[in-house]
């Protein structure tokens, strides 16, 4: 029995320390900030593009381990089941002339080992080489800036649909408060026979409609946290709360950057179509390089054992040592290298145009985010205004019926318009945001 409970408290104990190793449904409130550093540290795709990093460092490593001292050593040992036999002429021992006599060199049992070593003195490919292995290193770092800044775009307008559809929750308590309080209101009115039933009828459809719609909302904004939690690498049994309010959100622009022509140099594509250019051009210098002769220096030892009885076979050894040099000198390859290097400096002339292509891609594009981003303002300040036009017109339309001079129509109606105007403002401002980030990923200020 006191076993039995022992094995019980043991294995739950490990059940519990597992589950402090992996919390299961943490809870997480975060600002924009936080989300992004999440992101950084957790994002599967940031992950491979560190991985590709340390391959790439790994590989440099190898490239310069071409230069280095190769050593290699061998063995092995041979049973000769039969003597190989070798016909000499037969009148060295007497014999006809003309005739040969089979003879039978060497012993039954041979066994070698030995080192050999080289060293690699000069070679113009692989000082090339090592060029390129560090820009290939270079090239991984600026993949990982160019899935940062994905990642970073992509976060950032997921964090803002979370907020913008936290700002229409916010509106649609507004108007349930104030509809539920005029509804309510008009009951009374109802019950004591000022108010026709249709009017409160009226009234509870757009309450109930307005109810669905918040429901509807809400499930949205739920929806729009396990896609920021998917984009943030963020396991989605965990709970995420953002901080921030959409007021916070500063929407300004500095115009001293709006006209920045050089700004696309910031950008992390047209960097990495440069590294890729200067491969293009270290591969043109590679096979240049292979015109140059190598040199290469090497030395072997070993020893050699040799018996007719096996257990002979290791009491004498004969050695053998060398070192010496060795040139390669290129003469005539039938014109090959000539044009591989033509076929070498025409991908340089073409990454030379998509550079141009990218740059002119690149300034059209900040020019569309620039006037995508201010018709966006401008749309959100005519949307923000006809939105508080709206409210006033539901409050003199109110007051008008409560005073007699006007119908539950028109105060449906203004509630109707009302409602039409907070959609498109949600929808405005939502735009803003995105082309606001748009607009500053053309400029190449998120980095």
């Amino acid at each position: 029995m006191r076993n039995t409970l022992l094995i019980t408290l043991i294995f739950l104990s490990s059940i519990a320390i597992r589950a402090q190793e992996n919390p299961q449904g943490r809870t997480f409130n975060f600002n924009l900030q936080e989300c992004l550093q999440y992101a950084y540290e957790n994002q599967d795709s940031i992950k491979n593009a560190k991985l590709d990093i340390e391959s790439a460092k790994y590989k440099v490593k190898e490239t310069f381990g071409i230069g280095l001292p190769q050593v290699s050593g061998s063995a092995q040992f041979q049973d000769y089941l039969k003597i190989p036999t070798t016909l000499i002429p037969a009148e060295f021992f007497g014999g006809d002339p003309g005739t040969f006599a089979p003879v039978q060199f060497g012993v039954k049992y041979q066994s070698n080992a030995g080192l050999s070593a080289t060293q690699l003195l000069f070679n113009g490919s692989y000082l090339v080489g090592l060029k390129a292995s560090k820009t290939y290193k270079e090239l991984s770092e600026r993949n990982l800036t160019r899935t940062k800044i994905a990642t970073t775009v992509a976060v950032t307008k997921a964090y803002y649909q979370v907020l913008v559809s936290g700002e229409q929750i916010r509106l649609l308590d507004a108007n349930l408060a104030q509809l539920g309080q005029q509804l309510k209101e008009t009951t009374e009115l109802n019950k004591q026979g000022f108010v026709e039933r249709i009017d409160l009828d009226r009234l509870t459809v757009n309450y109930n409609n307005l109810q669905t719609r918040r429901e509807n909302t809400v499930r949205l904004v739920e929806l729009s946290t396990q896609l920021l939690k998917f984009q943030i690498g963020m396991p989605i049994t965990d709970k995420l709360e953002v901080k921030d309010k959409i007021n916070n959100i500063s929407l300004n622009l500095d115009e001293s950057q709006a006209v920045d022509t050089a700004a696309y140099r910031n950008r992390i594509e047209f960097n990495l179509l440069q590294t890729q250019r200067k491969l293009n051009e270290l591969n043109v210098e590679r096979l240049k390089s292979e015109y140059l002769p190598s040199l290469a220096a090497f030395g072997t030892t070993s020893y050699s054992f040799q018996s007719d009885k096996f257990r002979d076979l290791y009491d004498r050894k004969f050695p053998t040592t060398f070192v010496g040099l060795q040139l390669n000198v290129p003469v005539f390859a039938g014109f090959q290298r000539k044009y591989q290097i033509k076929q070498a400096q025409i991908e340089v002339k073409k990454s030379e145009n998509v550079l141009n292509l990218v740059k002119n891609g690149f300034l059209l594009q900040q020019e569309s985010s620039l006037i995508t981003f201010r018709n966006s303002i401008k749309s959100l300040n005519n949307q923000k205004a006809n939105m508080d036009l709206a409210r006033e017109v539901l409050r003199v339309s109110k007051i008008k019926y409560q005073e007699g001079v006007g119908s539950s129509i028109e105060v449906t109606q203004a509630q109707t318009e009302l409602e039409t105007a907070e959609n498109n403002y949600i929808q405005s401002l939502f735009d803003a945001l995105v082309s606001k980030v748009d607009l500053d990923n053309a400029y190449g200020r998120i980095q």
